[in-house]
C-alpha cells in the first residue's frame, strides 16, 4: 500500500533539512572562493557554449559557485570539488585558470569539440582523483611528469582525441585507470609503468602509433584486469611474463605485427575471460588452454584470427563458459574439429578462410545455442547435415567457396531466426527450397555460383525483410514473377548468369529501396524496359549485358541522379545515344557495347567529370571523337573501337591523365597520331589499327613508361618505325600493313626512304635559312622604328609635361571615351558599359596590337594606346593570351564576371574600368580603361629630379598624396586589396589628377595550372607579392597581399613622394628610406628630407605644417607591426589636416608640434 501523501510530505522535508546546502556568501565571499569564482568565468569566456549551459554562470549570485550547472563544492566551506560538463558540444581551449581550483578533485569534460593542448597548470591540482578527457579533439604531447604530480588521481581518460608525443614514463601510485587509446602517440611502451603504476587495473593503449615489443614488465601488474594494445605498430613475441597477471580478465592485443607463438602459460591464467590476438603473425599450434578446460574454466571468448597458425591442440575439456570461437584466416586443415560440439553454450564458431576438409559432422547440430556458423573458404565436401535444423538460435550461416553439393537443406526453413545465409561457390542442385519462405526474419540470401535449376518459388517473395538477394550464375530459368515487387525492403537484386526469359516486369517498379540490380547474362529477357524501372530514387547499379533487350537506348535512365554503373551491353538497342546521360553527376561506368546505336557522340557526356569507364564499341556510330572529352579527366578507359567514327584523333584527348586503355581501333579516322599522346602517362594500351591514319608514328609514344600494348596495323602511316619503339614492340603485326612503314621488326628497308628525307631535309633547311635572314632583316628594321618612335614619344612627353601649368583645368577630367556606335552591326563588340565599340575598332585603332602603340609592360599583359576613328582615346590591358601550358589563362564565364564586378568600382582617383571583350579569337581577353595622357607617377619624380624638383611644388605633392589615399581608402571599403602600391600604378590624367591603377586582376590571370602549381608550392615556399622596396615585411614574408600591405606600400610612395629619395639603400649604407627619416628626424636635421624642390617652404607657414604632418603619416604607415598602421579612411582624415595620433618618439622631434586641426 503505497504511503499517504502528508506522510511523504514530512518524508521530503526531513531530507531538506538534513541535507547539507551550499553555503551562502553572498558579497562576503572570502577571497580564495572569489579566486575560484574569477577562475571559473574564465574558464568559460575561452569557450563556445552552443548550448548556454554555463549562462547561469552569475557571479552576483548568493550562493556562486555552488549553486551553478555542472559544479559541486565541498560542505561547509564552498569549495569547488567537482566540474562535469560531458556532451554539451563545447568548443574551444581549457583555461588554465582552472589550476585555481585547488580542492577539485574530479573533471569531466567528454564527450565535447574541445580543441588546444591540456594545460600543464592542472598538474597543480594534486587533490584531482578523477579526470575525464575523453572523445574531444585535444592535440599536442601529455607533459612527462603531468601524471607523476598527481599524487591523489586515480583515473585518468583521454581516449578519441588527437594527442601524439611519447607515452608518460611516470605515474602516480594510486593510478587504477588508464586510458590513453584513440589518439597519436608514438614511442614505446614504457618500461616502468609497473613500477610506478603498482595499483593499476585498467591499461588501454589501443589504436595509436606505439613501436617496440610488449614490455614483459607489464606481467608484474598483480592487479590488472584489462590490457588492452590493439591496432598498434607492436613487433616482437608475447611475453609469458604476462601469465603472472593473476587477475587479469581481458586480453587484447589484436592488429598488431606480433610473431612467435601465443604462450600456453598466457593463455591458462585462471582469471582470464576474453583472449583476443587476432591480425598478428603469431604460427605454430593454438595452445588447449586457448579453449578453457581443467588450465582455465573462465575463458568466454577466444579471438586468434589472421595469423598464421597451422594447427590446433585438441584440449582435453573445454571451458563450460565458452561461448566466441574465432580461428578465422589461419592456416588450419584436417577435418572439422568435431570436438568443438561439446561446447554447449558456444554463440560464434568461425573457421572461415582455413583449409579444412572433409564433411560436416551431424554433431554440429549439438550446438543448440550456436547463432553463427561461418565455414566459408575451405574445401568441405559432401552434403550439408539435415541435423543444423537443431540449431534453433542460428542467425548467420555462410557456408560459400566450399564444395558442397546436394540439394539445399530444406531444414533450413525451420530455422525461424535465420537472417543471413551465404551458399555461394558450391555445387548445391536441385530447386531452391520452398521453405526458405519461412524464414521472416530473412535479411540476406546469396547462392551465387552452384546448379540451381527450376522457377523462382514464389514463397520467396513473402520475406518483407530482405535486403539482400543473389542467385546468380545458376541454371534457373522462367521468367521473373511480378511478385517480387512485393520485397520492398530490397536493397541488391542480382539473378544474372542464369536462363530466365520473357519481360522485366513492371511491378520492379515497386523496389524504391532498390540500389543494385543485375539481370545480365540471361539472353532471353527481351522487349522495352518498363518505365517504371526510372522511377526507383536510390538505384546506383543496373547491368543489363547480354539480353535481348530492344527499341531505343533508354533515355528514362537520365533521371537517376544517384545512378553510377550503366551497363546496356549486348543487347539490341537502336537509336542515339541520350545526350541527357551528360547531367548524371555520379556516373562513373557507362557501357553500351555490341548494340545498333548510331548517331554522333553526344558532347554532352563530357560533363560526367567522374566518369572512369566509357565502352561503346561495336556499335554503328558516326562523326568525330569529340574534344571536350578532354574534361574527362578521371577516365580510365576509352573504348569506341569497332564504329563508323571519322575525322582526326582530337590532341586534346592527351589530357585526361587518368587514360590506362584507349582503343579506336576499326573506324575511319584519319589525319595524324597526335604526339600529345605521350601525355598519357598511365596509358597501357592504345589500340589505333584498322582506320586510315597518315604520317609518321611520333617517336615520343616511346615514352609512355608503362605501356603494355600497342597496335597500329593496317593503316596509312609512313616512314621509319622509332628505334625505341620498333625494340620495345617486336612483333610485326603491331605495325603491320601500312605499305609505306618501314623498319625492325618490319622486314622493309628504309633506304631509299631516308634519301627521300634527306632531299627533303635539304630543301626545308635552305627555305628555313632563307626564312631566318628575311626575318633577322625585318628585326633590324624593326628595332630602328622602336628606337625612332620612343625618342619621339619621349619629345612629346617633355613638351606636354612643361606645358602643364600653362593648361588651364578643364570641366571634365580624363580622355576616356563615351563611345560611339559603329556602322558593322556584325562586328563582335566589346562590351563597353556607356558606348559601343567593335573588336575590329580596337584592333585598327591599336594598329593590330602594334609595338609602336605599347604604353607599358606590367605583370598582367601590355597596355596599348588606341586612337579611334572618331577621336576618342583609349587604354588596352590585353591579358595574356596563354599559360606555359598552352591553356586559354581564364573560363570565358570566369572572366565576364570578374570584369562586371570590377567595372563597379568607381573612384575619382581609380581608373575606371570601361569595358571588356571576352573573344572571339577565344583566347583574346581585353580591359579598356580611361587613356592617361601624362604618365606615372615614378617617371614625374624621376624627371623631378633631374631639374631640381621645381616641377613638382608642394601643392601638386600634397594633392597627389590625397588622392592616391582617397583610391586607395575606397578599394579597401569595397572589400578589394590592391598589392602592389609603387609610384609605376600612379597615373596622372590631363589634369594631373592622380588615379590608382594595376588593381583586381589577379583573379583573371590565373590559370588551372597555375593554381595547382601554387597550391603545391605553398608547402615549401611563400608566393611573392607587391614590389621590392614598396612590399611590407610581414605581407612578403607570408606570401599574402593585405590591407595592412597596401598601407606599407603607400607609406613608402608617401616618404618618397615628399623627400625625392628612392625607397632602396643610400650612399653604400644598410639603410632604407624609413630608417634614414628617422635618422634626420631623431639629428634634428629636418632640411635634409626637403627635396631642392620644397627649400622655399617657409618654417612659419601652414604649407611647413603640412609637409612635417606628411612625413609622420609616412612613418606611421610604415610602422614595424601591422596592427600598429592606421587604417587608410583615417590615412585620408590625417592628410586632409586632422591632428594625427600618437607622436614619433626622438631625440630633437620637430614633428612634435601641434598639427593644423
Amino acid at each position: 500500500m503505497p504511503p499517504p501523501p502528508r506522510l511523504l510530505f514530512l518524508l521530503v522535508m526531513l531530507l531538506v533539512v538534513a541535507a547539507p546546502g551550499a553555503p551562502v556568501f553572498g558579497a562576503n565571499a572570502p577571497p580564495e572562493v572569489k579566486a575560484e569564482i574569477d577562475a571559473l568565468l574564465m574558464f568559460r569566456s575561452g569557450l563556445r557554449d552552443p548550448y548556454a549551459a554555463m549562462s547561469g554562470w552569475n557571479a552576483s549570485s548568493p550562493s556562486a559557485p555552488c549553486s551553478w550547472r555542472g559544479l559541486a563544492c565541498a560542505a561547509g566551506t564552498g569549495r569547488v570539488v567537482e566540474l562535469a560538463l560531458p556532451k554539451l558540444r563545447l568548443s574551444g581551449a581549457i583555461s588554465p585558470a582552472l589550476s585555481s581550483l585547488v580542492y577539485l578533485e574530479k573533471l569531466s569534460l567528454r564527450s565535447n569539440s574541445l580543441s588546444g593542448t591540456i594545460p600543464a597548470s592542472l598538474s597543480r591540482i594534486s587533490s584531482l582523483r578523477a579526470v575525464y578527457l575523453q572523445y574531444n579533439s585535444l592535440s599536442g604531447p601529455i607533459p612527462q611528469s603531468f601524471l607523476a604530480n598527481l599524487t591523489n588521481l586515480q583515473t585518468f581518460d583521454v581516449s578519441g582525441n588527437l594527442l601524439s608525443g611519447p607515452v608518460p614514463v611516470s605515474f602516480p601510485p594510486s593510478l587504477k585507470y588508464l586510458d590513453l587509446s584513440s589518439n597519436a602517440f608514438s614511442g614505446t611502451i614504457p618500461a616502468n609503468v609497473s613500477a610506478s603504476a603498482t595499483s593499476l587495473q585498467f591499461l588501454n593503449l589501443s589504436f595509436n602509433r606505439l613501436r617496440g615489443t610488449v614490455p614483459a614488465s607489464l606481467g608484474n601488474l598483480q592487479d590488472l584486469h584489462y590490457l588492452w594494445l590493439d591496432g598498434n605498430l607492436l613487433e616482437g613475441t608475447i611475453p609469458s611474463a604476462l601469465s603472472n597477471c593473476s587477475a587479469l580478465l581481458h586480453l587484447s592485443l589484436q592488429g598488431n605485427a606480433l610473431r612467435g607463438i601465443l604462450p600456453p602459460a598466457v593463455a591458462a591464467i585462471p582469471s582470464l575471460q576474453i583472449l583476443s590476438v587476432s591480425r598478428n603473425r603469431l604460427t605454430g599450434a593454438i595452445p588447449a588452454a586457448a579453449f578453457g578446460g581443467v588450465g582455465n574454466s573462465s575463458l568466454r571468448i577466444v579471438q586468434v584470427g589472421g595469423n598464421a597458425f597451422s594447427q590446433v591442440d585438441v584440449p582435453v575439456s573445454l571451458g563450460k563458459d565458452l561461448q566466441v570461437v574465432d580461428l578465422r584466416a589461419n592456416k588450419l586443415a584436417g577435418p572439422f574439429p568435431s570436438w568443438l560440439a561439446g561446447a554447449g553454450g558456444l554463440t560464434v564458431l568461425d573457421l572461415s578462410g582455413n583449409a579444412f576438409t572433409g564433411e560436416v559432422p551431424p554433431a554440429v547440430g549439438q550446438l543448440t545455442a550456436l547463432q553463427e556458423l561461418r565455414l566459408g573458404g575451405n574445401a568441405f565436401t559432401g552434403t550439408v547435415p539435415a541435423e543444423i535444423g537443431r540449431c534453433g538460435a542460428l542467425q548467420v550461416l555462410d557456408l560459400e567457396d566450399n564444395r558442397f553439393s546436394g540439394e539445399v537443406p530444406a531444414a533450413l526453413g525451420g530455422l525461424r531466426r535465420l537472417r543471413e545465409v551465404y551458399l555461394g561457390g558450391n555445387s548445391f542442385s536441385g530447386q531452391i527450397p520452398a521453405s526458405l519462405g519461412n524464414l521472416s526474419w530473412l535479411e540476406a540470401l546469396s547462392t551465387p555460383g552452384n546448379r540451381l535449376t527450376g522457377d523462382l518459388p514464389s514463397e520467396l517473395f513473402v520475406l518483407g525483410n530482405l535486403t539482400f538477394l543473389d542467385l546468380s550464375d545458376n541454371k534457373l530459368a522462367g521468367e521473373i514473377p511480378p511478385s517480387i515487387g512485393n520485397l520492398a525492403a530490397l536493397q541488391s537484386l542480382n539473378l544474372s548468369g542464369n536462363s530466365f526469359s520473357g519481360r522485366i516486369p513492371s511491378n520492379i517498379g515497386n523496389l524504391l529501396n532498390l540500389r543494385v540490380l543485375d539481370l545480365s547474362g540471361q539472353k532471353n529477357l527481351s522487349g522495352n524496359l518498363p518505365a517504371e524501372l526510372f522511377g526507383l530514387p536510390q538505384l546506383q547499379y543496373v547491368s543489363l549485358a547480354g539480353n535481348s533487350f530492344s527499341g531505343d537506348v533508354p533515355e528514362g535512365f537520365s533521371s537517376l541522379w544517384s545512378l553510377r554503373h550503366l551497363n546496356l551491353s549486348v543487347n539490341s538497342f537502336t537509336g542515339s545515344m541520350p545526350a541527357t546521360y551528360g547531367y548524371l553527376p555520379s556516373l562513373q561506368v557507362l557501357s553500351a557495347s555490341h548494340n545498333r546505336i548510331c548517331g554522333e557522340l553526344p558532347v554532352e557526356l563530357a560533363n560526367c567529370s567522374n566518369l572512369t569507364v566509357l565502352d561503346l564499341r561495336s556499335n554503328q556510330l558516326t562523326g568525330p571523337i569529340p574534344g571536350d572529352f578532354a574534361r574527362l579527366g578521371e577516365l580510365e578507359e576509352l573504348d569506341l573501337s569497332h564504329n563508323q567514327l571519322s575525322r582526326k584523333i582530337p590532341p586534346e584527348i592527351s589530357n585526361c591523365s587518368s587514360l590506362v586503355t584507349l582503343k579506336l581501333d576499326d573506324n575511319h579516322l584519319g589525319g595524324e597520331i597526335p604526339a600529345s599522346l605521350s601525355n598519357l602517362s598511365k596509358l597501357q594500351t592504345l589500340d589505333l589499327s584498322s582506320n586510315n591514319l597518315t604520317g609518321s608514328i611520333p617517336a615520343s609514344l616511346a615514352q609512355i613508361p608503362g605501356m603494355l600494348s600497342l597496335n597500329v596495323s593496317h593503316n596509312e602511316l609512313r616512314g621509319e618505325i622509332p628505334a625505341m619503339l620498333g625494340s620495345r614492340f617486336g612483333t610485326p603485326s603491331v605495325f603491320a600493313s601500312n605499305p609505306n612503314l618501314c623498319g625492325p621488326p618490319l622486314e622493309n628497308e628504309c633506304s631509299a626512304y631516308r634519301q627521300h628525307r634527306r632531299r627533303q631535309r635539304l630543301q626545308r633547311l635552305a627555305l628555313l635559312i632563307g626564312v631566318v635572314a628575311a626575318t633577322v632583316l625585318l628585326l633590324v628594321l624593326f628595332c630602328c622604328c622602336c628606337v625612332y618612335s620612343l625618342l619621339r614619344w619621349r619629345r612629346r612627353f617633355i613638351e606636354k609635361r612643361d606645358g602643364v601649368k600653362k593648361r588651364r583645368r578643364s570641366p571634365g577630367r580624363g580622355s576616356g571615351s563615351s563611345g560611339t556606335s559603329t556602322d558593322s552591326v556584325s562586328q563582335p563588340k566589346l562590351i563597353m558599359f556607356n558606348s559601343r565599340i567593335t573588336y575590329a575598332d580596337t584592333v585598327e585603332a591599336t594598329r593590330q596590337f602594334d609595338e609602336e602603340n605599347v604604353l607599358s609592360r606590367g605583370r598582367h599583359g601590355l597596355v596599348f594606346k588606341a586612337c579611334y576613328n572618331d577621336g576618342t582615346v583609349l587604354a588596352i590591358l590585353r591579358l595574356p593570351s596563354t599559360s606555359s601550358d598552352g591553356a586559354v589563362v581564364i573560363e570565358e564565364g570566369s572572366f565576364r564576371k570578374e570584369a562586371e564586378s570590377l567595372g563597379k568600382v568607381k573612384h575619382r582617383n581609380l581608373t575606371v574600368l570601361r569595358g571588356y571583350y571576352a573573344g572571339p579569337p577565344p583566347d583574346v581577353r581585353l580591359l579598356v580603361y580611361d587613356y592617361m595622357p601624362n604618365g606615372n607617377l615614378a617617371t614625374l619624380l624621376q624627371e623631378a629630379s633631374h631639374q631640381d624638383g621645381h616641377i613638382l611644388n608642394w601643392p601638386m605633392r600634397h594633392l597627389i598624396a590625397l588622392g592616391v589615399s582617397r583610391g586607395l581608402a575606397f578599394l579597401h571599403q569595397s572589400g578589394v586589396v590592391h598589392g602592389d602600391v609603387k609610384p609605376q600604378n600612379i597615373l596622372f590624367d590631363a589634369d594631373f589628377e592622380p588615379h590608382l591603377s594595376d588593381f583586381g586582376l589577379e583573379p583573371m590571370v590565373v590559370t588551372a595550372g597555375a593554381a595547382a602549381a601554387a597550391a603545391a608550392a605553398s608547402t615549401s615556399a611563400t608566393t611573392t607579392v607587391g614590389s621590392l622596396g614598396y612590399v611590407a615585411p610581414d605581407a612578403a614574408a607570408a606570401g599574402q597581399a593585405t590591407r595592412e600591405g597596401d598601407v606599407y606600400s603607400f607609406g613608402i610612395v608617401l616618404l618618397e613622394l615628399l623627400t625625392g629619395r628612392r625607397p632602396g639603400m643610400f650612399a653604400g649604407e644598410d639603410e632604407d628610406i624609413v630608417k634614414w627619416v628617422k635618422r634626420q628626424l631623431q639629428r634634428g636635421a629636418v632640411a635634409e628630407l626637403l627635396e631642392p624642390g620644397l627649400l622655399e617652404l617657409d618654417p612659419e607657414s601652414s604649407e611647413w605644417e603640412e609637409f612635417l604632418l606628411g612625413i609622420k603619416v609616412g612613418l606611421l604607415c610604415t610602422a614595424p607591426d601591422p596592427l600598429d598602421r592606421p587604417a587608410m579612411g583615417d590615412v585620408v582624415f590625417m592628410l586632409e589636416g586632422c591632428r594625427v595620433g600618437p607622436d614619433i618618439p626622438s631625440s630633437a622631434d620637430p614633428t612634435s608640434q601641434p598639427s593644423p586641426a
